[in-house]
């Protein structure tokens, strides 16, 4: 029976080349957007920031479907940079957006309780 278990568990993750590639498909991305400065933030450096890293491996966990984890990292990383991307009033901004990151959160236990029925 214990070794059931460890077949699911281990079935649900990625080969580490996977994990690899992932990285290095968004960074080049994320090269891409910067040098093109296509969310408009400024010079390259302006685009590589300790928020874009909390939201670089918040994309990383949700591409591994750890989806809670995933999420919060993303909305750590929004929520410092708001100022910089967002042309919404910080009001409205600071209402709307915690409420809407928990909804999320119980929606990402839901999916994840769907793939771990499913394997």
């Amino acid at each position: 029976m214990r070794q059931k278990n460890y077949y699911f568990e281990h079935e649900r993750e990625h080969h580490p080349r996977v994990g690899v590639g992932l990285f290095f498909i968004l960074l080049g991305a994320s090269l891409l957007v910067a040098t093109n400065d296509l969310l408009n933030l400024g010079s390259v450096s302006e685009y590589f920031t300790w928020q874009t890293v909390l939201i670089f491996i918040g994309v990383l966990l949700l591409l591994n479907l750890q989806f809670v984890g995933g999420l919060i990292m993303i909305a750590l990383g929004v929520w410092f940079l708001q100022d910089k991307i967002f042309m919404i009033p910080n009001d409205i901004f600071h209402v709307y957006y915690w409420p809407a990151v928990v909804g999320l959160v119980g929606i990402s236990f839901i999916l994840s309780s769907f793939f771990k029925r499913r394997k």
